[in-house]
């Protein structure tokens, strides 16, 4: 790993925070001015009927404070000291963050503004989902994303999956386009359904997000160590006017775009495999739901109270907050295990 400038991980952390705190003042009054309020599901626990009307689509704070976080700061301590492998690592990342943010931002908007409860269809943001996908793989095809990549592959490309803990690579070819494909909707998807009570999914990203900054330091990758890094600080300015009570919530603008980043992430490190343990509570949230599905569609019964399965857990009667802090608990360790394995079982 060789000498760690550690303003690489301080810096961007710091400014990304510091502008999170400094937008929510001006952009929670606007959303509130433009009546962008949150609408909540009737069939969803009572005592999240209160929130009716909070502003929603703050995950435009979340996305300001990381774009102008990482773009200059990736510029002033990488862009100009090695290849154009680093900028496509920026523009993979950044690409892949923004673009499920705007699919977010399109269905917040339909559902808050134009007052249809569904926002986007399922095909129509399926759609813009495999557009971004195939814009990404044509990335990943076109340019070498790191020297990282071909250290562990031995290759210029980047069709292959490495095995955790273990120096086996598994070459899938153009069996890799609809893995990748897989990650990004897979995950957008589920970080989006853990968007549920005041600071979850804030809190668990940050966690996860903090993973990758520290493989993306371990790896000598210190765009990924940048860009993750950026995104801690701008989740806890957020998380400032998101802790319960909420002042704001992120809505599908953040939550889509967390996870396509954290996917996009879990490419460039080449940690796809690792990404369903790093993020591992999204995936227990996604499950719940599938499992609630399933069981009542074979057997007319439900195996939660509700889902996502942070609602089951109020309907059992915990605290929003005993709920928050138990899930966070749950992603510090599982992110822990996620790190130990990439860089201790390597």
């Amino acid at each position: 790993m060789g000498n760690i400038d550690i303003r690489i991980v301080l810096i961007p952390l710091t400014v990304a925070f510091g502008l999170g705190v400094f937008l929510g003042p001006f952009l929670i009054p606007m959303l509130r001015r433009l009546k962008f309020g949150q609408s909540i599901r009737q069939e969803g626990p009572e005592s999240h009927l209160q929130k009716q009307g909070t502003p929603t689509m703050g995950g435009l704070n979340i996305l300001t404070a990381m774009v102008l976080t990482a773009v200059p700061f990736s510029s002033y301590f990488i862009l100009n000291k090695s290849d154009s492998a680093i900028n496509a690592d920026l523009f993979f990342l950044i690409f892949a963050t923004l673009g499920y943010g705007i699919i977010g931002f399109l269905d917040d908007y339909i559902k808050v503004v134009m007052k249809r409860s569904l926002g986007l269809t399922v095909t129509q943001k399926l759609f813009g989902q495999l557009f971004i996908g195939l814009v990404l793989f044509w990335v990943l095809m076109e340019v070498r994303i790191s020297p990282e990549v071909q250290a562990i592959t031995g290759k210029s490309f980047i069709y292959s999956i490495h095995i955790p803990g273990t120096s086996y690579v598994l070459e899938m070819n153009w069996l890799y386009l609809p893995f990748l494909l897989f990650i990004l909707i897979g995950f957008s998807n589920g970080v989006n359904l853990t968007d549920g009570l005041d600071g979850l999914l804030g809190g668990t990203a940050a966690i996860a997000y903090g993973a990758y900054a520290i493989i993306g330091m371990v790896q000598s990758n210190y765009t990924v160590a940048i860009f993750s890094m950026a995104m801690v600080g701008a989740l806890l300015g957020f998380l400032v006017f998101n802790a319960h009570p909420a002042k704001v919530f992120m809505g599908d603008t953040g939550s889509l775009a967390l996870g396509g980043g954290l996917a996009a992430l879990s490419v460039i490190t080449k940690t796809e495999l690792l990404l369903p343990i790093i993020g591992g509570v999204f995936v227990m949230e996604t499950l719940s739901v599938m499992i609630q599905v399933t069981s009542f569609k074979l057997r007319g019964k439900r195996v939660f109270r509700m889902t996502p399965l942070h609602h089951h857990y109020e309907l059992k009667g915990w605290s929003e907050w005993r709920v928050v802090l138990t899930f966070w608990g749950a992603g510090l360790i599982l992110a822990a295990i996620g790190v130990y394995i990439e860089v201790f079982l390597k």
